[in-house]
């Protein structure tokens, strides 16, 4: 039998990491034992061991990796500022409410395809979950502050982070939802994915009673452009 070298052994250990990652977001956690994940790998069931000592220890890593990548994409759509597509937030919102990321759950944001089995499993799992959550946060957060300062405007902190939760609550709540009927109600599903596009990200403006209160009357925010091809699914 030929020696594994250390090389080979890293590159079987992301392949694992590869499969996994796609048929846990695909089909849930709970659904994917650890023979299929393997064949998914091109490897045996026994070389399993050799890489991680339990399933829920590859749960953890990748759901870890598996934020780490989406979180990458953010930095980088912030990092482009605004474009004639809108700030980077809308792209993202775009992006990820787009049919495209909707259709791909293999593919797409740990956030939606893995967010259901993340409350059923330990510890382990949802803090792996918890932190690619606050990553989110934090990186929202951060650009509604930079998009304030741009525009001249302050927005405390904690505002800015409860726009964020509300930001991503209702990003990751559209997507399961629209993916939940995608398939029997095809109409639904893009109706709800067009209705959370089209809704403006809310960037620290005050909220309606403030905006009565100040004299600038009762106008609702004016809707969200939507990318022309969105790319960026989280």
């Amino acid at each position: 039998m030929p020696r594994i070298t250390k090389g080979d052994k890293a590159r079987n250990r992301r392949n694992i990491l590869d499969a996994a990652g796609r048929l846990f977001r695909a089909r849930g956690i709970d659904a994917v034992g650890i023979a299929e994940l393997m064949k998914g790998a091109g490897l045996t069931h026994g070389g399993f061991y050799n890489h991680f000592a339990s399933k829920d220890d590859l749960v953890v890593e990748v759901c870890g990796a598996s934020f780490a990548a989406s979180l990458a994409s953010l930095a980088r759509t912030v990092e482009d500022g605004p474009d004639q597509d809108g700030p980077p937030l809308e792209r993202v919102v775009g992006g990820y409410l787009s049919t495209a990321h909707r259709d791909a759950p293999d593919g797409g944001c740990p956030s939606a395809s893995l967010v259901t089995d993340a409350g059923r499993h330990g510890e382990a799992v949802q803090g792996a979950y918890a932190e690619g959550v606050e990553g989110y946060l934090a990186g929202f957060a951060a650009e509604f502050l930079r998009e304030a300062e741009r525009q001249g405007r302050e927005l405390d902190p904690a505002e800015a982070r409860r726009k964020a939760v509300r930001l991503l609550s209702e990003m990751v709540g559209a997507l399961v939802l629209a993916r939940a009927v995608r398939r029997v109600e095809p109409e639904l599903s893009d109706e709800i994915l067009r209705a959370r596009r089209g809704h403006a990200v809310d960037r620290g403006d005050p909220e309606p009673d403030d905006r009565a209160r100040a004299g600038r009357g009762r106008g609702g925010r004016h809707p969200a452009r939507v990318p022309r091809d969105p790319e960026h699914r989280c």
